[in-house]
């Protein structure tokens, strides 16, 4: 499985915003190890400085330890001599939240946390780190009140 083509597809949506209007998370779901190591490290290492995360979901029975390298969780990934700015993957295997109970409303909900986790830090050290401020907040939505409407009868004599 190439990864690397992905990551930078993405990267180049995201190297086009400059002002801290969006940003970018690129979900793979992947049922194989990686084929294309270097090239993954070096598009995840140009990408920690963009406005973006991924998320890796590894389903199956593969061996994912590539997967915990890239989370970069331990130790922050590097390519070439040049260490990510920042930690943009995060990795969940599935088969971690295959509920044999039957509970699977449950284990569902533990994915959805874990595979979310990081991206609130993620987004925010971003956005720190650019000086981007936050848009103060939009006044309270209030519902216009509606009279009943009223008829006037009028008559001519």
């Amino acid at each position: 499985t190439n990864f690397a083509p992905v990551i930078n597809h993405v990267a180049r949506y995201a190297s086009s915003v400059k002002d801290g209007s969006q940003y970018f998370v690129l979900l793979i779901i992947t049922d194989g190890v990686i084929s294309d190591m270097a090239q993954t490290k070096e598009s995840i290492v140009n990408a920690s400085r963009l406005p973006m995360s991924i998320i890796i979901v590894g389903v199956g029975t593969a061996e994912f330890d590539a997967m915990v390298e890239l989370d970069g969780d331990e130790v922050r990934i590097s390519s070439r001599g040049r260490m990510a700015e920042r930690d943009i993957v995060q990795f969940v295997p599935f088969r971690d939240y295959i509920d044999r109970t039957g509970n699977h409303i449950l284990s569902m909900a533990r994915l959805a946390k874990d595979v979310l986790a990081e991206i609130p830090d993620q987004f925010l050290l971003y956005m720190r780190s650019r000086g981007f401020k936050p848009f103060p907040a939009p006044p309270p939505y209030t519902p216009p009140i509606h009279s009943p409407p009223t008829h006037v009868l009028q008559t001519q004599i």
